[in-house]
């Protein structure tokens, strides 16, 4: 276990070491700022909640959240220190988990950034910080979910565009598997057990029932089975590629 988070501080330092890490967590605050207050028309719509800000963040992270990961080990692969770390006294699941978790420390920065929104609607009004809250550990968990997918498709190559890709691509999947219009889309061609399972594995689904302040079982059984399934499947990858 110490292993893990001797490769997170790392992963972390290397974040910070260059001006990326500055530029991301400004963009993402500007962007969420935009998204509450323009788009979203907090002030317009006369309610101090934070419902525009949430309602627009999965699709944010849709793209940011791969934006952090496609680093993760294409990067390695690029500059070759992969072969370094292999030859640590570190398995490549300690590796892989380690990655994620300097991942997910870093987004729990980007979110806790957003705080002076949750302070200015409590200026504004009353608002339900129960609620607030449980939407703020749904981002979380949802972006730990990305982040998990965004690590095993920067595993399969060196370029970091094309794990980009990979992953937004992987987690728009992810996101719109349960909605409606998908579902009558392919309920005339696939078995019902294959548009439950398309129901179930829903990004958006579970992340909608965590907004509401509800925090069923299903919901966090799904969150780890999902993040432990790209794991695992990250370690194979890398694996295999060792293996070479």
């Amino acid at each position: 276990m110490r292993s893990v988070f001797v490769i997170a501080k790392r992963e972390l330092n290397g974040y910070f070491a260059t001006p990326i890490a500055a530029v991301f967590l400004v963009v993402f605050v500007v962007l969420c700022g935009v998204f509450t207050f323009q788009v979203g028309r907090l002030f317009d719509r006369g309610v101090a909640d934070l419902l525009p800000f949430f309602s627009y963040l999965p699709w944010l992270f849709l793209i940011l959240i791969p934006a952090v990961a496609m680093r993760l080990w294409a990067e390695e692969r690029k500059s070759g220190t992969i072969e370094l770390l292999m030859t640590l006294p570190v398995s490549p699941g300690e590796a892989v988990a380690g990655k994620w978790l300097a991942g997910t420390m870093f987004v729990g920065v980007a979110l806790v950034l957003t705080f002076p929104l949750w302070i200015t609607v409590n200026i504004l009004g009353d608002p339900d910080n129960g609620v607030i809250l449980a939407n703020y550990l749904g981002s979380w968990v949802l972006a730990s979910v990305f982040l998990a997918v965004g690590g095993c498709a920067s595993a399969f190559t060196r370029n970091q565009v094309v794990a980009l890709v990979l992953a937004v691509a992987a987690c728009f999947v992810l996101m719109t598997a349960g909605m409606p219009l998908v579902l009558d889309a392919i309920s005339g061609y696939l078995p019902a057990a294959v548009i439950d399972a398309a129901r179930s594995i829903s990004a958006l689904n579970h992340f909608s029932s965590i907004s509401r302040g509800v925090l069923l079982v299903a919901d966090l059984i799904w969150a780890v089975s999902m993040v432990a399934f790209w794991l695992f499947m990250t370690v194979a990858v890398i694996s295999l590629k060792k293996a070479d």
